[in-house]
């Protein structure tokens, strides 16, 4: 990651972020596979893709700076804040990426530099991959 991403970026996710990406995941999954990819997400390592990589593979839509909260996000850039990194899920079942947490940041972001670093934690459709040790819980049929 250049100089210039990790000047954007926290170190690693806030709190809040984890709950804010299971209230997503529990829209497109039972809430027992949302929370094991919240609890995967939480234990997953740092990594990072080019925000226009992300785009791709998410297949969402670019939201503008008419979206109040990319605008705020364009601010805080600007403003030499840091926005959290971002928190995905990679669902091979239907060939995309899932941005659980963090899609206006991505957008603001992009505006500025589509070839920018972005730093993530990204879990596979096999979440008992990313628990501790390795083992997922017994509940946890993600």
């Amino acid at each position: 990651m250049s100089k210039r991403s990790k000047d954007k970026w926290l170190r690693k996710p806030e709190k809040h972020d984890y709950p804010a990406a299971e209230s997503y995941l529990t829209l497109l999954y039972d809430e027992e596979t949302a929370a094991c990819y919240a609890k995967a997400l939480a234990d997953a390592p740092m990594t990072s893709f080019k925000a226009k990589d992300i785009f791709r593979a998410s297949e969402l839509p670019l939201l503008g700076a008419t979206n109040s909260h990319v605008r705020q996000n364009q601010k805080k850039i600007a403003a030499g804040k840091k926005l959290s990194p971002l928190l995905l899920v990679r669902d091979p079942d239907h060939g995309k990426l899932i941005i659980a947490d963090g899609y206006h940041r991505m957008c603001a972001v992009y505006s500025f530099d589509e070839d920018t670093s972005v730093p993530c934690k990204l879990v596979g459709q096999s979440c008992h991959d990313r628990l501790p040790n390795g083992h997922g819980s017994q509940s946890c049929r993600c």
